[in-house]
Formats: C-alpha cells, structure tokens, sequence
C-alpha cells in the first residue's frame, strides 16, 4: 500500500489523503484548503491527481476542511461512492451549500474589481449546482458496520466524539494474504464531553494516521468552562456591552448553548439575550436536534428534560441579513454568537467591526485559530487588524476557552493511544502545524510507535 499525502500535511486544513492498495484509489477526505487567499484559490482549484481514478471517498465528519472540496472533485470526474454517517451526510448537505454560496459571493466581488482592471475574470470554485451533484454520490453508513469498499478493504466507522455523526476509521487490509490494520482518526474528539458520545477506542492496529492539532498543549479542565463564560456574561452585563463570539457552525455553537442552558437551569445566567446569528447555525442546530442516534447519555436526559435541548430564556435564532443588522444598533448587555469560528467570511465581520473598537466589549474564541485567519491574529493580540479593506484599531478585550475545544488535546491524544496499545508498526502524524506534530511525534516514539513521521505534502510513503 502507498499513501499520498496531499493535504492536512505540516498543516491543519485540507484534509486529503489517497491510499493506493490492491489496485485500487481510496481517498479519506477532501477537504478545503484555508489559509492565505492566494495560496487558497491555486490549491483548492487544482487536484493533484486525476479525480476520476478515485474508487471511493471515505469521510470522517462534515467540517468544510475535510468535506469542502468535494463538489470540485465531482465536477473533475470522480464517479464513486462518498461513505459517510447519516448525520454527517446531513450536516454536508448544508455545510457545502454554505460554501458554495461564499465561493459565488466571493469571486462576484473579486470579478467587479477585476472588471474594472480589464483582467481575464474568474469562475466560483463550485457552485450550488455542483452540491447537487456532489450529494448524489453520498451513500449512508452507519456506524460499527464493517463495509468491504474494495477488494481486500472493510472499513469500519466508529464514534470519534468530535462533532455530530464524526467518526474516526478503522480499515482492515488484505494484500496477497498479509493482513493488517490501520486507523485513520479523522479530528480525535474529548471524553466527557457534552452532547455526543465519547471516542470509541480501537485496538490491534498495526498503521496510526493521527491528527495533531493541539498535539503539543493541554486544554484546562472541563469544569472551568461554565465558571468563566457566567464570569465574561456577568462583565457585559455590568458593562451593557456585548459578549462576541466567533464559533464555528457546526459542533462548537451547539456546545455553546448547551454549557449556557446548563447555566441559565441552575439560575447562573441572568435574562440577557442571546443571539445565534448564522444561518448555517441555526440549520445545523435543527440537525442535530434530529439525530438523537448520535447522543450520549447524558444528553438523551437533557433533551427528555427539555423539548428543545439548545433554546432557552431569551436564545434568539437569527435569519435575515435585516436582523443581523439591526444587532449592530442595538444596546447591550447582549450575547452573540456567530460564524465563521476564524473569522474568515460570514456574519461576524460585521459584527466585528462594531464590537472591537469599544474597550467594554468582550471577543471570546472558543475554538482553534489557525495561522493567516483574522481568527489568529485577534487571539495573537496584533492591532490594528483589516476588515472589509479597512484598519480598526483592536480595544475590546480578547479573551480565549481552550475547553470548548472540539479536538483532543496532547495528553487526551496519549491517553486515548495508551488505550489503544501504541506498539504501531508505522506511524503518521497529520493535521497540525509542526510546532505541535513534531513533539507529538516524539510523544508517540516514547510510547513505542515505530517508524513515526510527519510526512510534508505531496509526499509519498511506501507502508
């Protein structure tokens, strides 16, 4: 077998591994290259392989860094099934409608300015058009159903905890008789972690492909997570300011109003309003309030408890672009909660640029800040930063909650492959940036993994 890694290499976007066995093209994952915006335009639009030599796409959950680029596979050739959990097919057919609209947005504005320069105009990405035609090749698998996908290849799903429907993956090969296994972990999710079940530990694995995107921090505990957002609401509310926070759509929003109806139950969290002002949060949150499947106990006696586990007191979903505007000139105290989580497109552009310039106003991230974003450069304190073209001067206070992170985190990871039994014949370690890949491969050799590396992209390992 052979493994190609052309994305998520030395990084933590894109998400694109090819495996070559048996004669066969599997692909684990597609996702979408987000950085810096030319890098992102040239490696997003050119596949480095023939997409229609691709047998199948395996797909560990819906975020758009390992499903976004789908469509453009699709619309390059590839004519076989993509394999995902019921709820994360759900959730993609959303997430890349939601893209696929930036995508048009995007190049629209670009194609103006372009116009008026008389330069040759872009096309989108993918369109809308090419969702539709992506979807169709979406073939549902449930979880722990071993599922030969070709010759001499079963591949099994497995809760991985990280969102809804996510999975990590074993794949059990058969090459001429010399049988192995193999686990791909998708985004390793956390134990204890609310709404969705723990991840699921795999044993007898001979070939790890890990993430390592907190592989070298340590997340503070999970009971401080409720203690600091009741302590950042109670400042906006003595200020009557607003409590912003950048957070992705699917998984990290859910999670945030969870932990603020837990608050608001045991009468920590006074009346102030709440608003989810991202479309594809509100629709994600209904999706996930459809699929029970994929809860965890506890939250299976939360929603008996509550006939709508993420709205309480004064939550308000926001749809209309009328109604999101109007939040810019309302008084506080008040509570917003918007996408994108990097702060890369969507709504909280706007809502940025009316928050960070009043020194009462609060920006909370919750979530993973990759290198280049906007997301990024607020968390590293730079100022002034450019929004819509323009330079604002940064005087609200920034303020990060590594607990709501979604990913586990180095001692989490290790303790996960203790369980496991580390004693791997090869190791890769992916989807990080070298300052935590590097010591988390080194983590991994002290546990007794052999032949551990962090592979750059567009190489290829013989396994």
């Amino acid at each position: 077998m052979r493994i190609h890694f052309h994305g998520a290499a030395r990084t933590t976007t894109g998400s694109m591994h090819l495996l070559a066995v048996n004669g066969k093209r599997i692909l684990l994952e597609c996702g979408l290259y987000q950085g810096k915006r030319k890098d992102a335009f040239e490696r997003n639009r050119n596949i480095p392989f023939d997409p229609a030599t691709i047998d199948v796409v395996l797909l560990s959950h819906a975020h758009i860094d390992h499903s976004g680029n789908l469509p453009t596979l699709v619309r390059r050739g590839f004519r076989g099934p993509i394999l995902a959990t019921p709820a994360t097919r759900d959730l993609c057919a959303i997430m890349l409608l939601d893209s696929a609209h930036l995508q048009e947005r995007d190049v629209y504005y670009v194609n103006k300015r372009r116009a008026r320069q008389g330069k040759r105009l872009f096309e989108p990405l993918y369109t809308a058009d090419d969702v539709f035609h992506a979807l169709e090749h979406f073939h549902k698998l449930p979880m722990e159903k071993p599922t030969e996908v070709v010759p001499g290849v079963t591949v099994t799903y497995h809760d991985s905890g990280h969102i809804l429907g996510s999975v990590l993956m074993t794949l059990d090969l058969d090459e001429k008789g010399r049988k192995r296994r193999m686990l791909f972990t998708g985004d390793m999710g956390r134990k204890d972690m609310p709404i969705i079940r723990d991840p699921y530990v795999v044993h007898d694995v001979d070939i790890l492909l890990t993430e390592s995107t907190y592989g070298n921090r340590v997340h503070p505990p999970h009971e401080d997570v409720k203690k600091a957002l009741e302590e950042l609401v109670n400042k906006v509310k003595d200020r009557r300011s607003r409590l912003l926070i950048p957070a992705f759509s699917v998984g990290r929003t859910q999670r945030i109003l969870y932990r603020l109806h837990e608050l608001w139950d045991e009468g920590r969290l006074e009346e102030i309003p709440v608003y989810v002002d991202s479309p594809l949060s509100v629709k994600a949150t209904y999706i996930y309030e459809e699929h029970p499947e994929c809860y965890d106990k506890e939250m299976k006696i939360f929603s008996r408890e509550s006939d709508e586990p993420f709205s309480f007191g004064k939550v308000h979903f926001v749809r209309s672009p009328e109604e999101s505007k109007r939040l810019n000139g309302m008084k506080g105290p008040m509570v917003i909660i918007s996408a994108s989580g990097m702060c890369e497109g969507g709504r909280i552009l706007h809502h940025l640029r009316h928050t960070l310039g009043d020194s009462r106003n609060i920006v909370l991230f919750v979530g993973y800040q990759a290198e280049h974003t906007l997301g990024r450069r607020l968390v590293d304190g730079i100022t002034p930063v450019r929004i819509y073209g323009e330079e604002m001067d940064v005087r609200a206070e920034i303020h990060s909650i590594h607990a709501l992170s979604a990913h586990a985190d180095r001692n989490e990871l290790l303790s996960y492959f203790k369980q496991m039994g580390p004693e791997v014949d090869q190791a890769f370690v992916v989807h990080g940036e070298p300052d935590q890949s590097e010591p988390f491969a080194e983590a991994l050799k002290k546990l007794g993994a052999r032949n551990v590396s962090v592979p750059a992209r567009d190489t290829t390992v013989k396994v």
